[in-house]
């Protein structure tokens, strides 16, 4: 196991289990092909399924994805940070590891620093139960990880995943997971931005 610091465990090429600010989730780099297979195997999750990258400053994540339109960039400025997993087009293929044609975005608060954005998904079994306490991480996930930072008892509901694939020209959105909030909720939120 790594000592030291999230951003150093991520920097070093670990996996590291680490609190958010739903589920504990896994994390690593995101141009590191080994750490994202070690994140796989941990959890069980099939190879092409794609990983969320996290940033934990919304500007540094706008900076990242400079083709999103005008109007992708007021959803996420609406939605994050916050409890969503947002899907953006990504037509230049940024992060190949983290997914193909679309990309999922998350912003937290917390105060961890990292070196850049990580990869990140939940610290479970691939379709098991999300873990709100470090005790509820699968042993063989602790166990295999680089780094575990326990960070106490957290809300235990996953983000919310939003498809924004057209909202730039149509101003369409879909839930493909439902967390805290509600469609309605979305809804409310999104008839307040400029078409």
């Amino acid at each position: 196991m790594l000592s030291g610091t999230l951003a150093g465990c991520v920097a070093a090429g670990g996996v590291a289990v680490f609190p958010t600010d739903t589920v504990y989730g896994l994390c690593c780099d995101p141009s590191n092909a080994t750490a994202l297979a070690r994140l796989y195997e941990l959890k069980g999750r099939p190879p092409r399924k794609p990983t969320a990258l996290l940033f934990t400053d919304l500007e540094l994540a706008l900076a990242a994805l400079p083709e999103l339109g005008p109007r992708t960039r007021s959803a996420l400025a609406a939605l994050l940070p916050g409890p969503y997993t947002v899907l953006v087009p990504n037509p230049a293929g940024r992060y190949p590891l983290a997914g193909g044609e679309l990309l999922g975005l998350r912003v937290i608060d917390t105060a961890f620093e990292l070196p850049g954005p990580v990869l990140q998904s939940s610290a479970n079994l691939a379709g098991g139960p999300d873990a709100r306490r470090l005790e509820e991480v699968p042993r063989e996930i602790r166990e295999g990880a680089d780094l575990v930072i326990d960070g106490g008892e957290l809300p235990g509901v996953p983000s919310t995943v939003v498809a924004l694939a057209t909202f730039e020209t149509s101003g369409s959105w879909d839930v493909l997971r439902h967390g805290t909030k509600t469609n309605e909720a979305l809804a409310a939120l999104f008839a307040k931005l400029a078409p």
